[in-house]
């Protein structure tokens, strides 16, 4: 039997096949069967003569029988070759038939044996206290053809019962196995897959004099669909981006990597956001047009259902200018050295959903210790056990009681932040990317 699990997206199709058995379809045909198959049996019999009473019956019955005068040398037998059933009687010299029935139990542990004890004894307290101990069933003496094949009858479907699920399980179990190879493999090619997408951040902090920029990348899981970055335009000038592409896992994580390319580099055929100018020099797009072509790019030739929200922008270092585009992303936050923050931006379309979308630039000067903070909604909209957003507002507080720190560290304590609001580890992916402005270098 195959197995097939399918992973699908977009970009990609992963089929895994796993081949189970074909005996897990013959089981239910084995289980039909009514007449009992040949089985060994063991007679367990201090009297020689209802050994070969009951040989005779069972060996009609196209049993093969073996008998043993005591329990001794019962278990000898069973020891070297176990049987399928043991007819014992109950009272013998030496070891008991209830006595041989326990050590069997304990002796045979790979399998089910059928356990019969033959008694004189009718009581019920009797009987109760051989199915206590471990005993199947009961044959009252004297014993009738007819009763020992339907006892025998009754063992055998309890036996087929056993070896069916016991095959079952051994079929279910082999394929657990294969299935669980599969999960550890496919693991470590997340893992991979993980340090891949991370390696998309070349650098996650430069300082340029006029200020620095910082990075933050946490997915959710092996991979995420957020992204962020930041490349130098000119001497003066930098762009930043930030980009949380729907959905999660694989899938956005593959989209990330496509958009990563598209802002690679400052020539024009390399990255989206630069553009070649007739008399030949490389000039940045302006932030809204950016935004614009990759709308066309995600609906005209990428095709997919997938969309993502995002915030470019570009800082000229010189004079403390940014100019940016928001496309769905959470507001931009600017903090002043008085610790005050306000939000940048009206929201915009995000980007993938709507042909002919229009996206609007807006415009903020900084001033010297201003800092500029870009996050994804894994902040913003990470819920506590009340099921209450951290929200704008609850990020302006984090960035008030951040105020004294800079760079990684205050990335670092913002994520304690969130971390303490949400009374966990974010179920989304998280990023951000802090611009501390220092203010114009001296000429």
């Amino acid at each position: 039997m195959l197995i097939s699990l399918r992973f699908s997206g977009p970009c990609f199709v992963w089929v895994f096949v796993v081949q189970v058995a074909s005996k897990i379809s013959e089981i239910p045909a084995m289980a039909r069967s009514s007449q009992p198959q040949g089985r060994r049996i063991l007679v367990v019999d201090d009297s020689r003569v209802q050994r070969r009473i009951l040989e005779s019956q069972l060996v009609r019955s196209g049993h093969h029988v073996i008998q043993a005068e005591t329990a001794e040398q019962a278990l000898r037998l069973a020891e070297s070759e176990p049987p399928d059933l043991v007819i014992s009687d109950w009272m013998m010299d030496g070891m008991s038939g209830i006595e041989l029935c326990q050590a069997i139990r304990r002796l045979v542990s790979d399998r089910y044996v059928y356990f019969i004890l033959l008694t004189s004894k009718a009581e019920k307290e009797e009987i109760v206290l051989g199915l206590e101990k471990g005993a199947d069933d009961f044959l009252i003496k004297p014993i009738t053809g007819d009763e020992l094949r339907a006892r025998i009858l009754a063992g055998d479907r309890i036996l087929r019962m056993e070896r069916e699920l016991t095959e079952k399980n051994r079929l279910v179990s082999r394929a657990f196995d294969e299935l669980r190879r599969m999960h550890d493999m496919i693991n470590r090619d997340l893992a991979e897959a993980r340090k891949l997408q991370q390696s998309l951040l070349r650098e996650t902090h430069r300082d340029f004099d006029a200020g620095e920029v910082t990075l933050m990348l946490r997915p959710a899981g092996h991979v995420g669909g957020d992204l962020v970055g930041f490349f130098t335009i000119d001497r003066d000038r930098v762009g930043l981006f930030s980009i949380d592409v729907s959905g999660h896992g694989i899938t956005s994580a593959l989209m990330t990597a496509r958009l990563a390319g598209f802002f690679h580099g400052v020539a024009s055929d390399g990255n989206v956001a630069m553009t070649r100018m007739p008399d030949g020099t490389i000039q940045p797009r302006p932030p809204a047009e950016v935004a614009a072509r990759l709308n066309a790019i995600l609906l005209e030739e990428i095709r997919t259902d997938i969309y993502f929200t995002m915030v470019y922008a570009i800082v000229d270092l010189s004079r403390g200018r940014v100019r940016l585009v928001q496309a769905g992303h959470p507001h931009p936050m600017i903090q002043r050295p008085d610790g005050s923050v306000r939000p940048i931006g009206a929201g915009g379309l995000p980007i993938g959903l709507i042909p002919d979308g229009a996206w609007q630039d807006v415009e903020l000067q900084m001033q010297p210790d201003d800092r500029l903070l870009i996050v994804s909604d894994g902040i913003t909209e990470a819920e506590n056990r009340s099921h209450v957003q951290l929200s704008d507002d609850g990020l302006a507080a984090l960035m008030r009681d951040t105020r004294g720190l800079k760079g990684q560290a205050m990335l670092d304590a913002l994520m304690r932040g969130v971390v303490r609001h949400a009374g966990a580890e974010p179920a989304d992916d998280v990023s951000a990317i802090l611009f501390d402005y220092r203010g114009p270098s001296p000429s």
